[in-house]
Formats: structure tokens, C-alpha cells, sequence
């Protein structure tokens, strides 16, 4: 695997997308979360000969990160917006953030999904009081159906991870990080869609400079490490998404929004094999008693497998995204250890 070249560019001449999320949002939505979302702390995983600390975003009452910027997106709509309710897209974690958010403030979801999500997601999406359209397996198919409920019922959209409020929400996991740590450190992130590294990138280096972000994908899915090193968002053919065990990272290209904040704040993207998902998800659940799904389990898989790609110094911190996996594939990871 090679590390995506950084376009390092000087910050004060560069031109500031007027979307970009600023460290006084993050604040503000972090504020706001104390009263639904779960602080997580970091947890100590031992790998072979050393450690690293785990930030467990599993432990969140819907089991992924994704409660926080959904939360921040819906309660920043008016009454009227509220009134015919919203309408997200997602395969599963953003589906249930969504779902979770919007019953708390209660507003009517409407959530497109792919016929293809695991059944946990899409059984927990719907016991939290949303209706589920299914549709094809590609993120168009999803992002194509969204956009129509949307016109057909005035529903306003909750987009997954290209979306100011959201990156700000998941951002909050950055505002944590600091709180918990001083000196150097580095931080792995999965990368979906971007929403999550966006945010986390954002409250880092605008807080601490010092500090490095890699960001994490399948080898399947990696548009975003292509993106970074052509310096223009590139896209994955569904079908190769459709490889990666990783559900929740099989987006197929990151957020225009998204894209900014990568190449203003991350470090670098490094892409791991499907086998060392597996072999993370194992060693997560019996070094550090954390039940990880396959997204949630990649920054474990770079810190065990590419630890001289990402080049951290000091303390590595993975982030956990989620747990929400499917009890099938995870009796198949076990297995694999007999």
C-alpha cells in the first residue's frame, strides 16, 4: 500500500471554501450533544509489542459515531422545516443516527437503504420509528431515491456525510481526543464519505497543528487516497465497493464539502487488505473487549499491518466508528481463528 501524496499549500494565500466548517461550530455542536450522544473514552488495545488507544464509538446508544452529526443536523432545522420531516440515504449507521436523532425531536424519518445492508442495521433503523425504502446496492440507486421523496413529499434532507452541520457533529470526537491527550499523537480515521475525518481533521489541527490525521480505507474502496493524491474527488465503480467487507465505507466518492477539509487538514490516506479488517476485528474484541464492525475496524488494521506507512510518533489513537455488525459475518471472523 502507498501513502497518497499531501498538495501541502500555504493556509494564509489559499482561498477558504465557503463551507468549511470552523473550530467555533464543532464547539457548538459539542454543546449541544452533551444531552444525547455518549462521551467515549479511549481504551488501551495491545498489539504485538506495543499498544494503542482505541476510541470506542460503538458504545453510542444507536452503536456508531453517526448520532452525532445527524443530531446536530435536525435540531438545527426551523419548526416548519421539521413539520413533513426528513429523508436520509445511508447503509445502515447513518440510517440509524438518523433515525435515533429524529425520534428524539420527534420528526417523521424516511430512510433509503440498500437491499444489500446487514440486517442488523436495517431491523435496528426501523424498530427506532423510521420507514425504510429499499433500493440497489450502489450509492447512486440511494442518493437517486432520496432526492425524488424528497421533491414528491417536501421532505428535507439529512445528507450522510457532505453537509456542514454533520462534519461539525462529528467533529465532537476530535473536541474529546484533545481533552484526553497532550503531546504528540496521531490519529487514524475510517473514510467513507468524509463526514467523519472532515470533522475530527478540523477540531484537531485548528486546535493543535501538531497533530497528524491518516485516514483509512479498504483497498476496494479507495477513492478517497485517489482523490487526495490527484487533487480532484475520483469515483469507485459500485461493483469494487461491493468487495469490501467494510459496509459502511463503500461510498463512492467523497463529498465535494469533504474533499476541502481533507486536503486542507489530513495527513495522508493508506488503504488496508480485507484480511486485516478481519484480523483487527479479532484482535479488538479479545486484546481490548470491543465489539467492532468491519468500518469500525480499519485504523486497528493500519496501526497492526502499516505502522510505518502512517509514520506516527507517540501516542496512535484508532477510532472505532462503529459496532454495528452482523452476527453471521462476525461467527465467520471468529472462525477463522480455529
Amino acid at each position: 500500500m502507498t501513502i497518497a501524496p499531501f498538495p501541502r499549500f500555504n493556509r494564509s494565500t489559499t482561498k477558504t471554501h465557503e463551507n468549511m466548517v470552523t473550530l467555533k461550530n464543532i464547539q457548538n455542536a459539542r454543546a449541544l450533544l452533551r444531552r444525547i450522544a455518549v462521551r467515549t473514552p479511549l481504551v488501551e488495545c495491545r498489539l504485538d509489542g506495543r499498544s494503542i488507544l482505541v476510541k470506542p464509538e460503538n458504545l453510542q446508544p444507536i452503536g456508531s459515531f453517526k448520532l452525532r452529526g445527524a443530531y446536530n443536523k435536525i435540531s438545527s432545522l426551523s419548526a416548519e422545516e421539521r413539520r413533513p420531516g426528513v429523508v436520509a440515504h445511508s447503509s445502515g449507521n447513518h440510517a440509524q443516527g438518523v433515525a435515533y436523532a429524529a425520534r428524539a425531536l420527534q420528526v417523521k424519518a424516511t430512510i433509503v437503504m440498500p437491499s444489500t445492508a446487514p440486517k442488523v442495521k436495517l431491523e435496528a433503523t426501523r424498530a427506532l420509528g423510521a420507514e425504510v425504502v429499499l433500493v440497489g446496492p450502489a450509492s447512486e440507486d440511494r442518493i437517486r431515491k432520496a432526492e425524488e421523496l424528497e421533491r414528491e413529499r417536501g421532505l428535507v434532507p439529512v445528507p450522510p456525510y457532505n453537509d456542514e452541520k454533520i462534519i461539525a457533529g462529528q467533529g465532537t470526537i476530535g473536541l474529546e481526543i484533545l481533552d484526553d491527550l497532550e503531546g504528540p499523537f496521531t490519529v487514524l480515521v475510517p473514510v467513507g464519505g468524509g463526514g467523519l475525518i472532515s470533522g475530527i481533521a478540523t477540531a484537531l489541527k485548528e486546535s493543535r497543528p501538531g497533530v497528524k490525521v491518516i485516514g483509512v480505507e479498504p483497498e476496494f474502496a479507495a477513492d478517497a487516497q485517489a482523490s487526495l493524491r490527484t487533487g480532484s474527488i475520483q469515483s469507485i465503480t459500485g461493483e469494487s465497493a461491493m468487495r469490501t467487507m467494510a459496509d459502511g465505507l463503500r461510498s463512492q466518492s467523497i463529498g465535494p464539502i469533504n474533499f476541502e477539509h481533507i486536503r486542507k487538514y489530513v495527513d495522508a490516506i493508506i488503504t488496508v487488505k480485507e484480511d486485516e479488517i478481519k484480523q483487527a476485528m479479532r484482535r479488538l474484541l479479545f486484546a481490548a473487549r470491543i465489539l467492532a464492525e468491519p468500518s469500525g475496524a480499519v485504523t486497528t488494521a493500519a496501526a497492526m499491518f502499516h505502522s510505518q506507512e502512517t509514520g506516527a510518533s507517540g501516542t496512535t489513537v484508532a477510532v472505532v466508528s462503529g459496532g454495528n455488525v452482523e452476527p453471521q459475518l462476525f461467527s465467520e471472523v471468529l472462525a477463522a481463528t480455529k
